[in-house]
């Protein structure tokens, strides 16, 4: 049998085997981070596709499982509407406003600016049109999620917040006391860190929407973690460190989205040119090493020709940074959400031997290198997000000051008592379930971790 196909295979024409000819490899070689796993440097630093494993319970087939998961999904599309009109209705009664010990549970006050203690332990209302325009980078994951289950754009005025809006003011304005009437330490870096769901990301975005209504120059990265992980990377020979042109090109565009006027306002210092390097998948420029930067060249020109091209992308980004540190004129604050993921290793390898790779640190990025060090003289602050799976990290991290990690606490008692009264008022739980006694069983249960009372307030009876 086996010698008839062979036979077969060496009569047919058709069959005409090729050389197999190596191409070598470029130095230069960059790479893409699409991979769930670990990769291969003897693959060329592709990543092999996941196979998907078979279901080991043949009872659910997916297709039960789509049907449960529509059926699912309408019945609480219909609760939702429902809830929807009556929440419209609630609107009509002024009576439901009312927080613990009757206190109001909205505060009048118009602007993040002007909130003192008296409105601590009542919720801000926001605009959902206004939160767009303040904050057009995106809102943080747990801000998100508050509004869509209570179904309203408010968010706890806590004293945490004022205490760290107060601090950056009295940099700006030293003689300015603090909401509480007491002097407080100044500090120019900042690290928020605390335990999980205590309020890092919703803080920091509203310190950012104050500081812009404040008209400040505000850096703000929402997604921190997106800086170490995808799109395309690649050494550069000349700095030694990683370029990533695509999270490149997305900051300076998220830059420029509120920034746009004040950028056309402030003008350049730096008039070095520009280096430049490989593009997203394109490779390197032939003949071209760096492009120029005009002396009458404001910020906003500068952030254009890394949104233009995108071999000038890393540098200006660097660039930037550099000019930041060097703007008199307005308050710039540099704001970092998902900072801790800028002390650990990133996504990407590099391959060591034929067969093992060798994984890059963060600092080995350029644009981390260049935005993560907190040892100046600029305002800056970093929230650490434990959802995202970094570990714990030690106390004394590199390039940030001994004094500058800041603690936040979960909901006290009375920030808890609000909270229940003002989802008792979106009717997220069964009114006539709420008492006072049932709503401190479900804050001791949860220990005070606000995304944990959220799910357990809607199982009152």
């Amino acid at each position: 049998m086996l010698r008839s196909l062979v036979r077969s295979s060496l009569k047919n024409p058709k069959w005409n085997p090729k050389p197999i000819i190596a191409i070598p490899q470029s130095p230069l070689q960059s790479h893409f981070s699409t991979k769930s796993g670990k990769s291969s440097a003897s693959k060329g630093n592709k990543n092999k596709t996941d196979v998907q494993k078979p279901n080991k319970n043949p009872k659910r087939s997916g297709l039960d499982d789509s049907k449960n998961a529509v059926s699912d999904t309408k019945e609480t599309t219909d609760e939702r509407v429902l809830r929807a009109r009556l929440l419209a209705q609630d609107e009509k009664n002024p009576s439901l406003n009312a927080g613990p010990n009757g206190r109001p549970l909205f505060t009048d006050t118009s602007s993040l600016s002007q909130l003192s203690r008296k409105d601590t332990c009542s919720y801000f209302k926001f605009g959902e049109k206004e939160l767009n325009q303040m904050l057009p980078e995106g809102l943080p994951t747990g801000m998100v999620k508050e509004f869509e289950e209570s179904m309203r754009s408010a968010l706890l005025v806590r004293q945490s917040f004022l205490d760290l809006r107060d601090n950056f003011r009295r940099i700006v304005d030293p003689p300015l006391l603090s909401s509480d009437g007491k002097g407080l330490k100044v500090r120019k870096q900042i690290v928020l860190d605390g335990p999980v769901n205590c309020g890092k990301s919703i803080m920091l975005a509203m310190l950012v929407h104050w500081a812009r209504e404040e008209g400040w120059l505000v850096f703000y990265v929402p997604r921190g973690r997106e800086w170490t992980h995808g799109g395309y990377f690649y050494k550069n020979p000349i700095t030694g460190l990683w370029d990533t042109p695509i999270q490149a090109e997305n900051a300076l565009k998220d830059f420029v989205k509120y920034n746009e006027s004040l950028l056309k306002q402030l003008p350049c210092h730096i008039f070095d040119p520009v280096p430049l390097g490989e593009g997203a998948g394109i490779g390197l420029l032939k003949g071209v090493d760096s492009v120029s930067v005009p002396e009458s060249s404001t910020l906003y020109d500068l952030v254009q020709i890394g949104i233009e091209q995108t071999h000038a992308a890393v540098g200006v980004v660097v660039r930037l940074r550099k000019e930041l540190s060097l703007v008199k004129d307005i308050p710039v604050l540099f704001a970092i959400d998902q900072y801790n993921n800028w002390f650990t290793f990133s996504e990407y390898e590099e391959p060591a031997t034929m067969r093992s790779c060798r994984p890059v640190h963060a600092r080995e990025l350029a644009m981390v290198n260049a935005f993560r060090s907190m040892m100046h003289n600029s305002m800056m602050v970093g929230a650490f997000s434990h959802s995202t799976a970094v570990g714990k990290l030690r106390k004394d991290l590199p390039d940030v000051p001994l004094d500058a990690r800041v603690n936040l606490p979960r909901y006290s008692l009375d920030e808890a008592a609000a909270v229940c009264h003002y989802y008792h008022r979106q009717r997220l739980l069964p009114r006539e379930a709420f008492s006072e006694e049932s709503w401190k069983k479900i804050y001791y249960l949860s220990n005070g971790n606000g995304a944990e009372m959220r799910v357990l307030l809607p199982l009152m009876q």
